[in-house]
């Protein structure tokens, strides 16, 4: 038969008094947090989701930039290549006023100086930057595309524009799990190359001009009108990845909120669960003291009296 002393029940009495006092600390703790997990021995499997939620959203914000920063880029290009399609059609204005065989040399002179500075507001736009690099000229953005030499008379020599050619490597960005989108369009590609360079073109325009050729001057207006198919095909092609990356960025926003809801879920706290839990433990520690109290209280010489 197993004897019970009073030290035996004193123990037995702080050890249930200690048990229920880490009970309605663990809830207060909870409460004062808001968090149901403070610590992974609060439950080591919800530990384990929540720091996987954790390196998912903080992946998925990373890729958010990356949408920025990518649609950043092309809305630049468009706008861009936009400015270069006023440039353009400017020139082909400039190319039927000047096909009229009536106009005398002075007129043509007027018209080629004209052209001679949009050639120049041309190259300004070919070599645009966007936070530093150059838009057009594919990996190598650190590289102007276009850095043609000045004249004695401080005019561009675009003599060699016809070999110009910039690089062809794709600027993409990561934005997803195994998603990357190219956001670039090459100078090449909008300005064209050999003898069909925007630059070449103008050059000729140019030239027949001084040279007062009205024919030369009106067979550049097909040219001319090629190069304007190009830039908007290159348009097209912009505003297409454009579509793509702002369905990309929807759908980062959804998982964005669905990580964060299932997060929630797991380390989240019920703040009207705590309130009635904590009364609870509170009940239950006062009781525990009134008891104790009582089965301590005797003793020897209680008896004795």
């Amino acid at each position: 038969m197993l004897r019970v002393t009073t030290n035996m029940m004193s123990s037995q009495l702080m050890l249930n008094l200690n048990r229920n006092a880490q009970r309605m600390n663990e809830t207060q703790l909870q409460a004062s947090t808001g968090r149901k997990l403070n610590k992974p021995s609060d439950d080591p499997v919800g530990i384990t989701y929540s720091l996987r939620y954790r390196g998912e959203l903080s992946s998925n914000e990373q890729y958010q930039k990356n949408v920025d920063n990518a649609v950043s880029w092309l809305d630049f290009s468009d706008s861009t290549m936009n400015q270069a399609g006023d440039v353009l059609n400017r020139l082909k204005a400039l190319v039927v006023q000047a096909s009229t065989e009536t106009n005398p040399q002075s007129g043509l002179d007027s018209i080629s100086q004209e052209v001679s500075q949009l050639k120049e507001q041309l190259v300004d736009i070919a070599n645009s930057r966007l936070n530093g690099k150059y838009v057009f000229n594919g990996q190598q953005y650190d590289k102007m595309p276009y850095g043609f030499p000045k004249n004695p008379d401080g005019s561009l020599d675009t003599s060699t524009a016809g070999a110009t050619t910039t690089d062809q490597g794709a600027v993409e960005y990561l934005v997803g799990e195994n998603v990357k989108i190219g956001i670039n369009v090459t100078g090449s590609d909008v300005f064209g190359s050999g003898n069909d360079n925007v630059f070449v073109i103008m050059d000729r325009v140019s030239q027949a001009l001084k040279d007062g050729k009205h024919d030369e001057v009106s067979a550049e207006l097909a040219n001319i009108e090629s190069s304007m198919d190009r830039l908007l095909s290159m348009r097209a092609e912009v505003g297409a990845k454009t579509n793509r990356i702002e369905l990309m960025e929807n759908r980062l926003g959804d998982l964005e909120l669905n990580l964060t809801e299932l997060q929630a879920k797991t380390e989240d706290a019920d703040f009207g669960e705590l309130i009635m839990r904590s009364k609870i433990q509170e009940n239950i520690y006062n009781a525990s003291l009134s008891a104790g109290a009582k089965i301590i209280q005797p003793s020897l010489v209680d008896f004795l009296r």
